[in-house]
């Protein structure tokens, strides 16, 4: 990470952190994995930008790192829905913790009747508090979970399934890390979205993201 601060506060009136918090914010940068171990991909889609507004607040306590697997924590959830029009939904599944580095794995799930036809990278939009999209870019790439092997085409018959996996990366310019409140997860960015909140985990502290093509078993 570079040396900036690590969060930008929204300004409503003066903000006075505490001499704890301030310790907290200085070190939160530490659970991110560098963005060079990741393998780069084809060219990404840009993420959808917003106004970088985040709040100052105590971080979550920081699980310990695993030594020899990775830790899993409680996972974020979402209400359960109706399957979207289009026949797919995508799942957030258990928070991965390896040397101090964060993942999680989606599931892209054929809910409807018909075969669904998969072919690329999942949709994944950072949310603010109030549901606006905040500027976190989003790498077709992999990163110490996994390598990422590209898309293929994919036809899944109804409830069958493909995974990828999303990790947590940081950038030598990154110097701040903005805040999400949520995830915006979709098969696709035409496929129908749910939102997975993040209360509650040190994942909502962001630079940027990695992220593997659908496939049917997780990379190694």
């Amino acid at each position: 990470m570079g040396s900036g601060v690590c969060v930008r506060v929204r300004r409503r009136g003066a903000v006075v952190l505490s001499a704890a918090t301030l310790t907290v914010l200085t070190g939160c940068s530490g659970f991110l994995v560098p963005a060079g171990e990741g393998e780069p991909g084809p060219t990404p889609t840009p993420s959808a930008s917003g106004p970088g507004v985040v709040r100052a607040e105590t971080l979550p306590p920081t699980p310990a790192p695993a030594q020899d697997a990775p830790e899993r924590t409680a996972p974020a959830s979402a209400e359960p829905g109706e399957c979207p029009a289009s026949g797919a939904v995508v799942t957030m599944g258990e928070v991965l913790t390896v040397m101090m580095s964060r993942a999680v794995a989606l599931t892209l799930t054929n809910c409807g009747s018909k075969p669904y036809r998969v072919e690329g990278y999942p949709s994944v939009q950072a949310l603010g508090e109030d549901g606006e999209r905040l500027p976190v870019k989003v790498n077709p790439a992999g990163s110490q979970f996994g390598r990422d092997h590209g898309p293929r085409a994919l036809t899944l018959k109804p409830g069958a399934t493909v995974r990828s996996m999303l990790a947590w990366v940081s950038t030598k310019e990154g110097g701040e890390l903005v805040m999400a409140d949520a995830l915006e997860l979709a098969a696709a960015p035409d496929a129908g979205a749910r939102v997975y909140p993040l209360e509650g985990h040190d994942i909502r502290y962001m630079d940027e993201l990695n992220v593997t093509a659908w496939r049917k078993e997780l990379p190694e």
